[in-house]
């Protein structure tokens, strides 16, 4: 056996690491592939001003991004793409949404949305806290 390090990205290694966890996880889950689903906004001139982007997989919606733009932030935007990413996970079969965030970014809008606080990993030095919040439907 060999142990080796890697300081750059290297997707045939990525990539092989997700097969031998895909496998793993139909060994125990049965098959299933995940499904992209995003939900974004543009502004008059076609530009991308939010947005919400994750997957749906065994029931799940898991989310990976919401952002809105500066500019549009507090205008009630990023709850009305929350809720027609929901809806589209919803349309799905998803029967929860999953996501983190960190404290100086939007735990308490997840927690107006329904979310609620799963886990956390407390800051220190150098990093924020971190919330694992879930929402059942």
């Amino acid at each position: 056996m060999k142990i080796e390090v890697i300081d750059k990205e290297d997707t045939t290694v990525f990539n092989t690491l997700i097969d031998g966890l895909k496998q793993h996880k139909y060994e125990h889950m049965g098959p299933e592939e995940t499904a992209p689903l995003s939900v974004i906004a543009r502004d008059e001139d076609d530009n991308i001003i939010g947005g919400v982007s994750g997957r749906s997989i065994y029931r799940n919606f898991l989310i990976e991004v919401v952002w809105v733009s500066k500019e549009t932030r507090g205008t009630g935007l990023g709850h009305q793409l929350m809720q027609q990413a929901e809806i589209e996970a919803k349309k799905r079969g998803c029967l929860m949404a999953q996501l983190d965030t960190l404290s100086f970014q939007a735990p308490v809008f997840y927690e107006k949305l329904g979310f609620k606080i799963v886990g956390t990993v407390p800051e220190f030095a150098g990093s924020p806290a971190r919330y694992f919040m879930l929402k059942q439907y």
